[in-house]
């Protein structure tokens, strides 16, 4: 006899899991398909925590040995034992899965491990995965909604054959037994500036390739800059406007043939490890859309209305399968809107309000419109920056690159964009994008008392700079 529910979420990532569990407070009978064998979707299992996990692991390493001895620690013989921060890792990695599991059973959340597949509109069959011992072959769930949070995939590019070993995607990267002397990275976003942030710490001579003609594409223009600078200085080498098109793979390492993006002469280039991080694409084949009949734009991305709805009113779609910014946060509050829409609320994204970091050192984070946006739609807008250099926490434990940017309205003062490259960033973000929620004006933010001596101080300096009179500078 097949289980009925009021709703089957397929994917257990941050959308489908938060999803899945509010579903459930909503008084949903709710059951969930994942054909991991653990939840968490990527971000949890190869992405986001891991990657975390060694960016700090990491980031200890790089203190002990460098920056200690200026605050009158003096360390010698400090080893890296990289099996042991792999372990923790993995531990971490671990302990949140089960913990999701948790979860869903105090939630009454059903799980099924499997390949999720979408028949018709009320039911969803479960293919089992290599670590489903149940024993069935197929089980049927019938439903009366679907949503699909079936996440994203790595891109691949062409000519570039990942084996994770030598040449590796984000995943490969995260579970090297070795730290390789020379890595190269291909691509300049978020996941190859973090994974070489990485390996460049714990001792590896890195390189980034990046087709365009900067680092970080979208992100504030100025950011952008003294980001690569910073990354410089610390070590790590660019290579801009240039095109990867092959790459051989043997017992040395690799070669890589790369040559001018407009065209030009080709070069090698040698390393021992290469990571492919050229961005990611949604994961919506073999899921049964075709044959039920649920439209998939030219990108592979799901079709939605400001409901989730798919061209199938009772089967939605959140997350990175659908348009929008690929980052798990934005997939949770998918995931939580959709299924409110269901229960007949009225649930809402703006996605002009998602606050976007990059977790290396310093940390970049921003939300709302960049200059750029702003000068393509035709605003007017004032500029109020503010540099760490001139805050006294900053100076008080020696973190001092970077700067706050505050861009708001000539007419009305209400914050446009806010743009941070520093220290503890992707913290400080927060209270902009509360502000911004609630239509504040640079004025609200520069009148609001700000703890001394803390980091936040700098939004507070850059909101009264607006106005041309921040206090500290």
């Amino acid at each position: 006899m097949s289980e009925e529910f009021d709703l089957v979420v397929i994917g257990g990532g941050p959308a489908g899991y938060v999803a899945a569990i509010r579903a459930s407070q909503l008084g949903m009978k709710t059951a969930c398909v994942e054909k991991r064998g653990t939840l968490g979707g990527t971000c949890l299992n190869v992405g986001c925590i891991p990657s975390k996990a060694l960016l700090h692991s990491s980031e200890i390493y790089e203190q002990t040995n460098h920056i200690a001895a200026s605050h009158g620690i003096k360390i010698s013989g400090a080893k890296l034992d990289l099996k042991t921060m792999m372990g923790r890792k993995n531990q971490v990695v671990e302990d949140l899965t089960k913990g999701i599991e948790g979860l869903f059973k105090k939630n009454k959340v059903s799980y099924f491990v499997g390949h999720g597949i979408v028949m018709n509109k009320n039911e969803v069959a479960v293919k089992p995965a290599k670590n489903n011992k149940s024993g069935v072959k197929v089980e049927t769930l019938k439903t009366k909604n679907i949503l699909i949070a079936t996440g994203s995939e790595v891109m691949p590019l062409p000519g570039v054959e990942v084996d994770e070993k030598k040449i590796v995607s984000s995943t490969g990267a995260l579970t090297l037994s070795s730290v390789p002397k020379k890595m190269v990275v291909i691509g300049g976003g978020v996941i190859g500036l973090e994974m070489g942030s990485v390996w460049r710490r714990l001792g590896a001579e890195v390189t980034v390739i990046e087709f365009l003609d900067g680092i970080v594409p979208g992100a504030d223009g100025e950011v952008r800059k003294q980001f690569q600078k910073i990354l410089e200085k610390q070590g790590m080498n660019f290579k801009l406007s240039t095109k990867v098109t092959g790459a051989k793979a043997d017992a040395k390492g690799v070669t890589l043939t790369v040559e001018p993006a407009s065209g030009g002469k080709a070069e090698k280039i040698k390393a021992d490890v290469v990571l492919v991080a050229i961005g990611r694409k949604p994961y919506t084949d073999n899921l049964g859309l075709n044959e039920t009949g649920v439209e998939v734009d030219d990108r592979g991305r799901i079709k939605v209305n400001d409901k989730f709805q798919t061209s199938i009113p009772n089967i939605y779609a959140v997350g990175d399968v659908i348009e929008g910014p690929m980052l798990a946060h934005k997939a949770e509050e998918d995931g939580i809107a959709a299924v409110e829409n269901m229960a007949g609320q009225h649930g809402h994204v703006d996605y002009n309000l998602i606050p976007g970091v990059i977790y290396t050192h310093p940390e970049v984070a921003s939300v709302g419109k960049t200059e750029e946006a702003l000068k393509e739609l035709g605003r007017e807008y004032n500029v109020g920056k503010f540099p760490f250099m001139a805050n006294s926490r900053a100076r008080a434990v020696g973190d001092t690159d970077g700067f706050v940017k505050i861009l708001a309205d000539k007419k009305t003062d209400e914050v446009l964009g806010v743009h941070i490259i520093g220290p503890h960033a992707g913290t400080i973000i927060a209270e902009a994008v509360t502000a911004m929620e609630y239509k504040a004006s640079a004025e609200d933010i520069a009148r609001t008392c700000h703890s001394h001596p803390d980091l936040n101080e700098a939004v507070k300096e850059a909101a009264l700079a607006v106005d041309k009179r921040a206090i500290h500078i």
